[in-house]
């Protein structure tokens, strides 16, 4: 249990938009050495979705603007993306 404590002390500085916006950062961090456009616009386009479908309760206003953004840019992506 120990382990999960620890967890839930560090989260406990944070809201929900920020732990959101640093799994996106490592999800797109670790999918670099893929090097495929179009795995980045999938995960564009889910982080996307998932910004726009958390409560305003949870995270702050800017994190659904984020979210727009991130499904705008997704598509984009996947249009511009090689074969």
């Amino acid at each position: 249990m120990l382990p999960l404590q620890v967890i839930d002390s560090f989260l406990l500085n944070y809201n929900v938009g920020q732990a959101l916006l640093l799994f996106f950062i490592l999800a797109t961090v670790g999918a670099l050495p893929l090097k495929s456009r179009r795995i980045m616009a999938i995960n564009v386009t889910v982080f996307g979705l998932v910004f726009i479908m958390t409560p305003q309760s949870l995270a702050p206003i800017h994190y659904l603007f984020l979210g727009i953004v991130l499904l705008v840019v997704g598509p984009v992506l996947w249009v511009t993306a090689e074969r």
